[in-house]
């Protein structure tokens, strides 16, 4: 895996080795924690597919994958919490151990009517993991991230998994954005 990489816009802010070592490490707390259950993890498309690949090659489990994709950006630039399904797991939850994956967390609208509407379909229990948690502009402050990488400040970032207009999230590492007007 190569983390070379110019643009002059992106700064490196977690390299890929940092990355896996953390994915690493959060996949054995969740082997750990998730023992002799039936667990399913649910990726929220389309920011959590790097990241949620590597976390569950790194859970030593026998577990069920599975995909969502919300909206909640009526305007394009922020959340309302109102959040539409475009695309629902394909299998119940119900009398399962379920981890959503995020790729990122920040004012925690979204992800906390997701966490509503999946409690509501009888799984035994619900967890988040998020690689990202931007806690700064948190307006979801009970918003419980069970499995977290990293928390980050209050910054514009992209690549594994995340991206700017469709961009970078084939970057094997995290990077600033330096200046988010010229993307």
């Amino acid at each position: 895996m190569t983390t070379e990489f110019t643009d002059s816009n992106l700064e490196v802010f977690y390299s890929a080795e940092q990355i896996h070592t953390r994915v690493t490490e959060l996949g054995s707390q969740i082997a750990a924690d998730y023992a002799e259950k039936d667990l399913v993890v649910v990726g929220v498309l389309k920011g959590s597919c790097v990241f949620m690949a590597d976390l569950i090659r790194a859970i030593d489990l026998p577990l069920a994958i599975d995909f969502m994709a919300v909206s909640s950006y009526k305007d394009g630039t922020k959340s309302t919490g109102d959040v539409e399904i475009l695309k629902d797991v394909s299998q119940p939850i119900r009398g399962k151990d379920v981890i959503v994956v995020e790729d990122i967390v920040d004012t925690g609208l979204t992800l906390f009517r997701l966490m509503e509407i999946l409690g509501s379909r009888g799984a035994n229990s619900i967890a988040i993991a998020s690689l990202l948690d931007k806690p700064e502009p948190r307006i979801k402050k009970e918003l419980k991230i069970d499995y977290c990488g990293f928390q980050i400040p209050n910054k514009f970032v992209v690549g594994y998994g995340l991206d700017v207009a469709g961009r970078y999230r084939n970057l094997p590492f995290i990077g600033v954005v330096k200046n988010p007007e010229i993307v």
